[in-house]
């Protein structure tokens, strides 16, 4: 029985649906998210004023505790209704993308929104970036829900969401661009180029219509930092960043393991049937923010303070803007919040308190940069070259981890609104990439969306597919090769039937009308994945499926070429 789906005429139209699409997303992205991100940056500095009261009061540090025990409680008791806000939210917007996971868009949105800025609130080693992508993927989940839109085109909407949502975070549009083709999908077709191109631009442009309103600045985010040019030319700058890259990459490998090991030892902790061990992140987070205001919140006011400039603009003292932790000399200083930044951002995410690692893990990269800047300048380095140095570890720091090296480039040259450190920045995160592949290390999104999949599966019943398509004049795949169409999740095109001849395709085998293609997947939406690849290829000839578990291996399928696995390249 051949499935209904809607037509949407040809490309020109199903590209002017995804251009609107886009666009409705990057204004419900923008609003949401720049109020998210004026609420955070409020809840940053209330709680900023409340640790000093109990800084300066401490007979009164045990309601604090009481206080943090209580939020611990609650976080933990609504993970257990909603657990799909555990941790940033980035690997989960990443499987909506992918259309591997599906969430409640109205469900998702609201409680992440309000757990992640009560954990600000509290004073936690918590960003607002993660949160903002996934926000913005779930505004863009609404949106094509709302219109009623297929499963394609809800996937190409919460892209454009997610991008949204990182670009209003940072105010950088490149960035959240990026954000699409590296890591959301991991690829390029025109159609997720058209959707985040609309969405961001929209959401960025709400984003500094509202911002005034809402107290959100309109230009850089780091704006204390001064680039010597003389450094772009001085070779001997050079061997500083190959120096520091090194050695910011080794703690960022071990910051790696670290995540997944605390990961570990929490899933043993059961404690009050798991919601104890929320415990451990909030008590700790509390008394390391009575230790040092560096730690609380993302760390963007601690990245400003490690720049050569004053909020005006004003040279000053190298590092001298740098809240001191007991009155220690500088590097003490720097020591002591890079480690007790790095160990909450563990607890954090090994946990899986709602809230964002993203900043937190660039402030730990830049606070590593300080510090080997201070010892590039023991050993001859200009000082005037800190400033540059600081960017690049933070940079290498994130792309050792995330394993995102042109998103961590474009990245710090959007958040300094400056392009002329390009070179140097781009010889710190190749070394960061290339360390992280030695020590084997997978992209951290990547392999948290693995095991949230893995979690899943247990729970799923999956139903093997084999259909049969022809490409028809105007479809989505007519003209295209197989790597530049999106196929729905879990699809691979096994065979491909050009006239008289027949091909096991790979990514780059082009599609022409009236090639038959042979499709297999596995699916746990056996309609929809019909509907989604008849609407992308033009008309469903047969098909037929093996209801859950495994398919039978019989000796036809055994010598059936649709039974062998399909080459990698045209994998979703």
């Amino acid at each position: 029985m051949k499935a209904k789906v809607k037509r949407f005429g040809n490309k020109a139209n199903y590209g002017i649906q995804i251009i609107a699409v886009g666009a409705l997303t990057g204004l419900f992205a923008g609003v949401i998210v720049t109020l998210y991100n004026a609420l955070a940056k409020m809840s940053e500095e209330f709680s900023r004023g409340y640790y000093g009261f109990f800084r300066e009061n401490p007979a009164f540090i045990p309601l604090l505790f009481l206080a943090l025990a209580a939020g611990a409680i609650v976080i933990g008791g609504i993970l257990k209704f909603i657990p799909m806000i555990r941790g940033s939210g980035i690997p989960q917007t990443e499987g909506a993308t992918r259309g591997l996971i599906r969430y409640k868009w109205w469900q998702v949105l609201p409680s992440m929104f309000a757990c992640s800025l009560f954990t600000i609130f509290m004073g936690l080693s918590a960003g607002s970036e993660g949160p903002s992508i996934m926000i913005g993927g779930a505004s863009g989940c609404g949106v094509s829900d709302v219109l009623k839109r297929n499963a394609t085109v809800r996937r190409y909407s919460v892209t454009g969401g997610a991008c949204a949502g990182l670009a209003v975070a940072f105010n950088a549009p490149l960035t959240g661009m990026a954000f699409a083709f590296e890591e959301a999908h991991k690829r390029f077709t025109p159609e997720v180029f058209v959707c985040a191109f609309s969405s961001v631009i929209f959401a960025i442009l709400t984003r500094n219509l509202l911002g005034p309103c809402v107290g959100v600045s309109a230009g850089a985010c780091f704006t204390t930092f001064a680039f010597a040019e003389a450094a772009y030319t001085d070779y001997m700058f050079y061997v500083y960043v190959l120096f520091a890259s090194l050695l910011c990459a080794l703690v960022a490998v071990g910051f790696y393991f670290l995540l997944f090991l605390a990961k570990k030892l929490f899933s043993k902790v059961k404690f009050w049937k798991g919601t104890g061990k929320f415990l451990i992140p909030f008590l700790i987070g509390g008394a390391f923010a009575l230790i040092t205001v560096n730690v609380m919140g993302g760390g963007h006011d601690f990245i400003s303070s490690l720049g050569s400039l004053n909020e005006k603009g004003e040279a000053i003292d190298t590092l001298s803007a740098v809240e001191r932790v007991f009155s220690s000399p500088i590097w003490a200083t720097l020591l002591i919040v890079v480690v007790l930044k790095l160990i909450l951002t563990v607890l954090n995410l090994g946990a899986g308190v709602p809230c964002g690692i993203f900043i937190p893990m660039l402030a730990v990269g830049a606070g590593l940069g300080a510090l080997l800047s201070l010892l590039c300048i023991e050993i001859g380095m200009p000082a005037a070259y800190s400033d540059i140095l600081i960017m690049i570890c933070m940079a290498t720091f994130f792309t050792t981890v995330v394993k995102a090296p042109i998103t961590g480039i474009v990245m710090v040259v959007e958040l300094t609104w400056n392009f002329t450190f390009l070179l140097p920045a781009i010889l710190g995160v190749a070394i960061g990439y290339v360390l992280g592949a030695l020590f084997r290390t997978e992209p951290l999104y990547d392999k948290l969306l693995d095991g949230i999949l893995a979690e899943k599966k247990e729970n799923e019943v999956k139903h093997f597919v084999t259909a049969r398509l022809r490409v028809t004049e105007g479809s989505t795949a007519a003209g295209r090769t197989l790597r530049d169409v999106l196929w729905p999740a879990g699809a691979r095109i096994a065979l491909l039937q050009h006239g008289d001849s027949m091909l096991i395709p790979d990514g780059n085998t082009d599609m022409h009308v009236g090639d038959i293609l042979t499709a297999v997947g596995e699916t746990v939406y056996e309609t929809e994945f019909l509907e989604l690849l008849e609407e992308t290829v033009g008309e469903l000839l047969d098909h037929e499926t093996v209801h859950g578990g495994k398919p039978p291996q019989t000796d036809e399928m055994q010598h059936n070429p649709l039974s062998e696995e399909p080459p990698e390249e045209t994998e979703d």
